[in-house]
């Protein structure tokens, strides 16, 4: 028995299917950042398609089967994708409305002896009864001074929310002036 026909006799997996460019063909179940919208025939390369989209269901192979699918409720896939950036906005909305306080020590100078960063951001959120992920605050750098800060969140690859961040100084017990910077 040939090399080829044994690899071929020992493989568990059918040969996923190949797009123009040589890549793997792929239809989205979810919107992917940076790659395509829900319902999208996408070709990317293997390992991107096996280490990461189909294990994480976010993309299904691309059989002629699941393509006529699509195509037949491409109209019912656009109302729901509407509903969800409708609820993305709104969400946008209280975030804009919301203010958080983050308690941090700092010098009299107004300098943390540390930073602010995603992961204390989520927790001050979390307190407030609202969970987000530390990979949706986007920071154009940790906060290293007291201060009062808009916040980016990234809610949809269309939808931002801004979210003002106070940093305010821990109270000392010799009476510093809570506030000052």
């Amino acid at each position: 028995m040939s090399k080829s026909a044994t690899r071929r006799a020992n493989s568990h997996f059918k040969r996923l299917p190949k797009g123009p460019n040589g890549g793997i063909e792929l239809l989205l179940i979810h919107n992917v950042e940076h790659l395509g919208r829900q319902g999208d025939l996408v070709e990317v390369k293997s390992g991107y398609a096996l280490n990461y989209l189909l294990p994480q269901g976010l993309a299904t192979i691309a059989t002629d089967h699941h393509k006529r699918m699509v195509e037949k409720h491409r109209e019912k896939l656009r109302a729901i994708e509407l509903e969800k950036l409708k609820s993305y906005r709104e969400q946008a909305d209280e975030l804009a409305k919301q203010s958080i306080t983050i308690v941090a020590n700092a010098n009299d100078e107004g300098h943390l002896y540390g930073s602010v960063g995603p992961h204390e951001i989520v927790d001050a959120l979390k307190a407030s009864g609202i969970t987000l992920a530390q990979d949706q605050i986007r920071l154009e750098g940790p906060l290293k001074e007291l201060g009062l800060y808009t916040v980016k969140i990234h809610l949809h690859s269309e939808v931002d929310a801004s979210l003002k961040v106070w940093v305010v100084p821990t109270v000392a017990a010799e009476g510093g002036e809570p506030g000052a910077g």
